[in-house]
């Protein structure tokens, strides 16, 4: 009976928490605990286990063999209670709240206007939506999927790629009647290159001249913290801006921006992905039916 009293799922969680977070600090901010309480939760788990799990130094832990093993298998069977508990409640259809981070540009141009029919596919999930261009740490937001522009970095998250898209350097008519339409990637020192206030996987702007690679840094006078706000910038006519083909596709067409410098930027490409953690290939439904859903529907271009 005593082994009944344990709950073991909730000491499964938060020792899952302590390895993907690191140490029992994050790990005690996860799970809204102090880390003492962590700490002495793992060392009443490794008593009744009669195993070290992890090393503890006083910067960070370290996985022992048999805490690495028993992490994969607590992974393996909180999935198994958290579908389990799905079926029970509902059939098989997806349910509970989905916690997504995307980029302002997609969100706003794919997400958003895509949240009606998912909702309507899958009335059992809630959303919870945070739009931001700067890079989140999933655990850290508890965010179930975030969405990324540009090169991954490695991590433990899996991902799946959405498509990928052209970037554009554009500027509206007004500003390139004023300050003349670039020539070539040299021009742009004499233009005002609006850019982002946040460390980006490309700081510059990648161009061709004759050939070499070359890089121009957004130095201008104005820096933003999302892509949306960078458009709006370029279409006030205060500079010229780097952004995603999708973002500017509709702006192009009606005449309210350009684009330039076409002939030295045709390698200029964006991948995006949604991101996502599934250690050993175990995702709550309501996650899978999401991505499905934006694999199924997003176009980019």
């Amino acid at each position: 009976m005593a082994r009944l009293e344990v709950n073991r799922s909730g000491e499964m969680e938060v020792f899952v928490r302590v390895v993907e977070l690191g140490g029992f600090s994050a790990a005690a901010r996860a799970c809204r605990m102090t880390p003492s309480a962590v700490s002495k939760l793992v060392g009443r788990l490794e008593a009744r286990l009669g195993a070290r799990l992890v090393n503890r130094s006083t910067r960070q832990v370290q996985v022992t063999p048999e805490g690495c093993v028993f992490y994969e298998r607590s992974v393996r069977v909180l999935a198994d209670l958290e579908e389990a508990e799905r079926a029970a409640a509902a059939g098989d259809a997806p349910r509970g709240r989905l916690c997504v981070n995307a980029n302002v540009p997609f969100g706003e141009h794919f997400l958003l206007p895509l949240v009606p029919e998912f909702l309507e596919r899958h009335p059992g999930i809630t959303l919870d939506i945070v739009l931001t261009d700067e890079v989140v740490d999933l655990l850290e937001k508890r965010a179930d999927v975030a969405v990324r522009a540009g090169p991954l970095k490695s991590s433990r998250l899996l991902a799946r790629k959405l498509g990928e898209t052209r970037m554009l350097i554009v500027g509206a008519p007004a500003y390139l009647e004023r300050h003349g339409t670039p020539a070539g990637p040299a021009a742009l020192e004499r233009h005002n290159r609006l850019g982002f206030n946040y460390a980006r996987a490309v700081e510059g702007w990648p161009l061709l001249d004759q050939g070499r690679a070359v890089s121009m840094p957004a130095t201008g006078n104005v820096q933003v913290s999302d892509g949306e706000a960078l458009r709006r910038l370029a279409l006030s006519g205060l500079g010229l801006a780097r952004l995603a083909a999708f973002q500017v596709r509709a702006d192009i067409a009606s005449g309210r921006l350009r684009a330039v410098l076409e002939e030295f930027n045709r390698g200029d490409v964006e991948e995006v992905h949604a991101v996502f953690l599934g250690q050993g290939g175990f995702l709550p439904s309501r996650v899978r039916a999401f991505l499905d859903f934006l694999v199924e529907k997003v176009r980019l271009c």
